[in-house]
């Protein structure tokens, strides 16, 4: 009953700047805030290629992340996102590569982020593509809307 609905969802997590992305490592689980953008079917991801997280997904690529917002309990609103990460396009990407299925990510985090038309890259990150297997969505706003129960 609370739960987003596909367009309110697609509107959050293209609205959201900053997602927490976890990995299982060798000693178990890290998490680490990062940037993002989502294409209405996936979840990308420009990484450092020499992170923590990175070494972890090439290990292991099942991930999960956590896009929140609110301050109090009754604006909290959010998803969380079960999948794995894909490796696209090459690694690092230094932007002299023809990678055209990175063209609407890096154009959507260019505009997110930057403010500009094109993606600039410096050779030390590369894309991670997220495809959800599981997301459940939240928004305790929805909550006022409800009807009231009964007493018990």
């Amino acid at each position: 009953m609370i739960a987003m609905n596909a367009e309110e969802l697609d509107a959050f997590l293209g609205e959201q700047r900053t997602c927490r992305l976890a990995t299982t490592g060798p000693d178990g689980p890290h998490v680490a805030p990062v940037w993002f953008v989502w294409d209405g079917q996936a979840l990308w991801v420009y990484s450092l290629t020499r992170s923590q997280r990175w070494a972890n997904v090439s290990r292991d690529p099942r991930v999960a992340v956590v896009v929140d917002d609110g301050h109090h309990y009754h604006e909290l609103h959010g998803a969380e996102i079960e999948g794995q990460a894909l490796v696209v396009g090459p690694v690092p990407r230094t932007g002299d590569e023809d990678a055209p299925e990175l063209t609407e990510p890096e154009r959507r985090m260019a505009a997110k982020y930057f403010d500009v038309p094109e993606m600039t890259h410096d050779g030390r990150h590369a894309w991670l593509r997220i495809t959800p297997l599981k997301l459940v969505s939240w928004d305790f706003r929805k909550l006022a809307t409800l009807p009231e129960r009964p007493p018990r």
